[in-house]
C-alpha cells in the first residue's frame, strides 16, 4: 500500500496567511505528484478546482474549521457552497464541547447535517480533534460519525494542541472497522511517519509536507 503513498496524501495549505501563488503551487505539486487531493480553505476552492480541472486530483475543503463551533445550519451551508464551487471532499470539525457534554444527539445531528448537504456529491471526513479528547470520547466521536453516515474519521485540524499519533489511528481504526476511511493529520512530516500511520490503519494522510514525504525528506511544517 505504501508503494504509491502519494495517492493517499491530501496536500494541504490551511494557514490563514496563505496567498494565491501558494495555492497555485500547491495545485501544481498535486498534479505533478498525483496526490489524492489538495486541502484548502473555502475561499480557495474555486481557484483550486479550476487549476486542477481535467486531472484526477480532488479538491478538499474544511467546514466549521478549526473550532467546530459553528451551528449545524452554518456547516451545512458551507458544505453546499463549497460543493457548488468545486469541492468534492469536505473535512468538517465536530462540536467538541457537545461531545464532552455527552450531548451525542447534537454531535450526530451536526455530522448528519453535513453528510446530508454533501448528498453524494462529496466525501465527508469528520475531524474529532483527538488531542482534546479522552480515549472514551475518541471512541464515541468515531461511533457517532459512523452512525451519521460519514465516509472518514480524521484525527486533527493541525491547529490545536497536538496532531495524529499511531495510538489514535489504531484506536480509530478499531472503532470504525474496515469500511470507513481514517485520516491522519497534524504533524506527519516525513515518509517514515506517514508509513507508520498507514501501518496503523490510516487510509489518508493530511499534510503540508506531501512533497517531502514522497521524496523521502523531512519537513518542519506543523501540519
Amino acid at each position: 500500500m505504501t508503494d504509491n503513498i502519494a495517492k493517499m496524501i491530501d496536500h494541504t495549505a490551511l494557514k490563514p496567511d496563505t496567498k494565491k501563488d501558494q495555492i497555485e503551487k500547491l495545485c501544481d505539486e498535486a498534479k505533478e505528484y498525483q496526490f489524492a487531493s489538495v486541502c484548502v480553505n473555502p475561499t480557495w476552492v474555486e481557484l483550486a478546482a479550476d487549476r486542477l480541472s481535467g486531472t484526477e486530483v480532488k479538491v478538499c475543503t474544511v467546514i466549521g474549521f478549526p473550532l467546530g463551533t459553528s451551528t449545524t445550519s452554518t456547516k451545512a451551508f458551507e458544505t453546499k457552497d463549497a460543493i457548488e464551487k468545486g469541492a468534492t471532499e469536505v473535512d468538517m470539525v465536530i462540536n467538541i464541547g457537545a461531545l464532552k457534554d455527552k450531548d451525542d444527539k447534537l454531535v450526530e445531528n451536526d455530522i448528519r447535517g453535513v453528510v446530508k448537504a454533501a448528498s453524494g456529491k462529496a466525501l465527508v471526513k469528520v475531524i474529532i480533534e483527538t488531542s482534546l479528547l479522552t480515549e472514551e470520547e475518541k471512541v464515541r466521536a468515531c461511533q457517532l460519525a459512523v452512525k451519521a453516515g460519514a465516509d472518514f474519521v480524521k484525527t486533527s485540524t493541525g491547529f490545536s494542541s497536538g496532531g495524529a499519533t499511531v495510538a489514535d489511528i489504531k484506536l480509530m481504526r478499531n472503532t470504525v472497522g474496515p469500511e470507513i476511511g481514517v485520516k491522519a493529520s497534524g504533524g506527519v512530516r516525513d515518509r517514515q511517519g506517514a508509513i507508520e500511520m498507514i501501518d496503523a490503519g490510516a487510509t489518508r494522510i493530511g499534510a503540508s509536507s506531501g512533497v517531502a514525504i514522497v521524496n523521502g525528506e523531512s519537513s518542519n511544517s506543523s501540519y
